[in-house]
């Protein structure tokens, strides 16, 4: 969809228009708009004219129109804005992206492409605003800032300092700094976040957070340095800091297990802040198909006891205020005319979408298929690998043939802690103790040598197989799960051999994959069949691990390299503690095994 300030002659027809002088090009009759401002539900009838928004007036006071749309019984709200997504976790181009979550309601959206970026450099960003022209769905795009997201822990495809967002943020579409993931760097005067945090403040944008564990005087620094929202809300009493402290909470339905505590948390507030707005971040695509987007958080909410018409004003009202976007979020005359019919507050099931006064969904489907931008070339051959073999996944341990090794290791899922073990050694590789498995990391971009680099992974139990997928946030190198290399090699070979995406295997033999040749993370699938193929692939996965949500959860594959957060995680540069900023040596002692000669003639 192409923005555009509305011209004097559409200006002149919508107060026409709105005096009655000449008809509306549409006429939306007998329905009940949820007026965002006063939280009333009011009965109107809507007239647009172009894309705009020309009177909102009590119901018959006009009767001519172009086109009239009866909408007895249904309830009229703005359409859906998601502020904060990564399109790229659906794995889908965004044209087929937008052909579900229009139909769903959502009309426009903040997408944050630092997933491509990460592979491609300031092209991703290119191509995730030049594929987004002209769909039913405005993509707002955000520079990325998180490339990558912890500098010297991790390397990706590509590194963004200053002169890279002034590019970013010099063109028409980029509304922002997208999500300021090195916290540390902010935290402690980086020249690189310094140079960043100027371009966003000179260029007038907003600034996105991601300020997980930030806390006290933490958190006031990291506001004082100029961000100004936060999605990474990781309970109820960090969700009020945030919002007491000044920030645009972002609620996320990519968490679902904090959405209770935090529903009740905001219940008991005096009033519900302006500054409270919704999104995604994350969804795959099955749950995009089978449980839809922001209108599936809109609904939990609900649930967990929030009135329907304040958890809309969230997603539409509050978010337009967020995204310094007056033409949107609200039913009333001179806004563009984005405009959801629901059947009902209960349901909240979409009867019509409107874009731009166009109906161009029913009943959750999309009207027509939208097309690829014309032109845009979607990139492909980024996983710059040759084929493994099984010895590329033996835990080698330096200057040790045979004996024991004490190791560093990681514990945990998400929130990784350290922990320690002895292994025994034999032939120069560690024997995975029972109750561990292996995690390995190999560069895929081709900035480096990209030597594998291996940890042991405890609190995943013993996998049963091996999990590999190149999109892995948020440097998306290759990263392989399991405990036999016959079962890791075999897993890496097929992505690297498709382009990437995600596979399982077991018993030496490959059990399912999906291939994402597009940046190692985009599918050409239609729809319908990546979302089966990836409920399948999930599905699948509790063959070789057991999960424990919340935490322990197949989506935690995606995210086990995230270096940016504090504690123990693996990159392709090594083993890295996200506190202290180091990578560290996994070994930390080793003990040979005495030879029978020396057993018999001890010193």
């Amino acid at each position: 969809m192409t923005d555009s300030i509305a011209s004097r002659p559409l200006r002149q027809r919508a107060i026409n228009a709105a005096l009655g002088r000449i008809p509306f090009d549409r006429l939306l009759v007998n329905a009940r708009v949820i007026d965002m401002v006063t939280g009333e539900i009011r009965e109107a009838d809507v007239g647009i004219t172009g894309n705009m928004i020309a009177s909102v007036h009590p119901r018959g006071k006009f009767r001519q129109a172009e086109n009239v749309d009866d909408l007895s019984g249904n309830y009229l709200s703005p359409g859906l804005i998601d502020t904060h997504v990564h399109i790229e976790s659906s794995h889908l181009p965004p044209e087929k992206y937008a052909e579900i979550v229009v139909a769903q309601g959502t009309t426009t959206v903040f997408w944050d492409p630092h997933e491509l970026a990460n592979v491609l450099g300031v092209a991703g960003v290119q191509y995730a605003v030049q594929s987004s022209r002209h769909l039913p769905l405005r993509v707002i795009c955000a520079a990325p800032s998180s490339v990558p997201s912890t500098p010297g822990l991790e390397m990706s495809g590509a590194d963004f300092r200053g002169q890279e967002m002034q590019t970013m943020l010099s063109w028409p579409e980029i509304a922002g700094v997208a999500e300021v993931m090195d916290m540390y760097g902010v935290l402690n005067g980086s020249e690189r976040m310094l140079e960043i945090l100027e371009a966003g403040l000179n260029s007038g944008k907003l600034i996105e957070g991601h300020a997980r564990g930030l806390k006290d005087e933490q958190l006031q620094a990291y506001l004082a340095a100029g961000v100004t929202s936060d999605h990474e809300l990781t309970s109820a009493e960090d969700a009020l800091e945030k919002l007491r402290a000044g920030l645009t909470l972002q609620i996320r339905g990519s968490h679902p297990y904090l959405l209770p505590d935090i529903a009740t948390a905001l219940l008991a507030l005096p009033h519900l802040s302006s500054q409270i707005t919704l999104c995604t971040d994350d969804v795959p695509p099955d749950h995009l198909l089978e449980k839809g987007g922001l209108i599936a958080l809109i609904k939990l909410l609900i649930s967990y006891g929030l009135r329907a018409e304040d958890v809309l004003r969230m997603a539409t009202f509050n978010a337009a205020i967020r995204m310094q976007r007056a033409d949107l979020g609200l039913i009333a005359a001179g806004r563009t005319a984005d405009i959801i019919a629901f059947d009902s507050l209960e349901n909240l099931h979409p009867r019509a979408v409107y874009v731009g006064g166009t109906c161009v969904a029913r009943q959750g489907k999309l009207l027509f298929t939208p097309a690829a931008a014309s032109g845009v070339v979607p990139p492909r051959d980024t996983l710059r690998l040759p084929p493994l073999n099984a010895g590329d996944f033996r835990l080698k341990i330096p200057g040790l043939n045979n004996g024991k090794a004490r190791l560093r290791n990681i514990k945990g899922a998400r929130f990784t802690q350290w922990s320690e073990v002895t292994v025994a050694v034999r032939n120069g590789a560690a024997e995975i103790p029972e109750g561990f498995s292996l995690i390995w990391v190999q560069h895929r971009h081709g900035r480096h040598d990209a030597t594998p680099k291996m940890a042991l992974l405890e609190g995943w139990g013993e996998l049963r197989g091996a999990i590999a997928t190149s999109y892995s946030h948020d440097s998306h190198n290759l990263v392989v799960i399991g405990r036999d290399p016959a079962d890791m090699v075999v897993a890496a070979n097929q992505l690297i051999a498709s382009g990437g995406g995600m596979a399982l295997s077991q018993h030496g033999k490959l059990l399912a994959n999906i291939d994402m040749p597009i940046a190692g993370m985009l599918s050409d699938l239609p729809a319908t069949e990546l979302a089966k193929q990836f409920k399948n692939l999930r599905e699948l996965s509790a063959l070789i691990a057991d999960w424990e949500p919340p935490y322990r959860v197949f989506k935690a594959i995606e995210g086990t390299c995230l270096a940016c957060n504090a504690g123990p995680h693996l990159t392709d540069l090594g083993l890295t503690d996200g506190g202290l900023r180091e990578i560290v040596n996994p070994v930390l002692e080793i003990w040979p095994e005495e030879t029978e000669h020396e057993q018999n003639h001890p010193a």
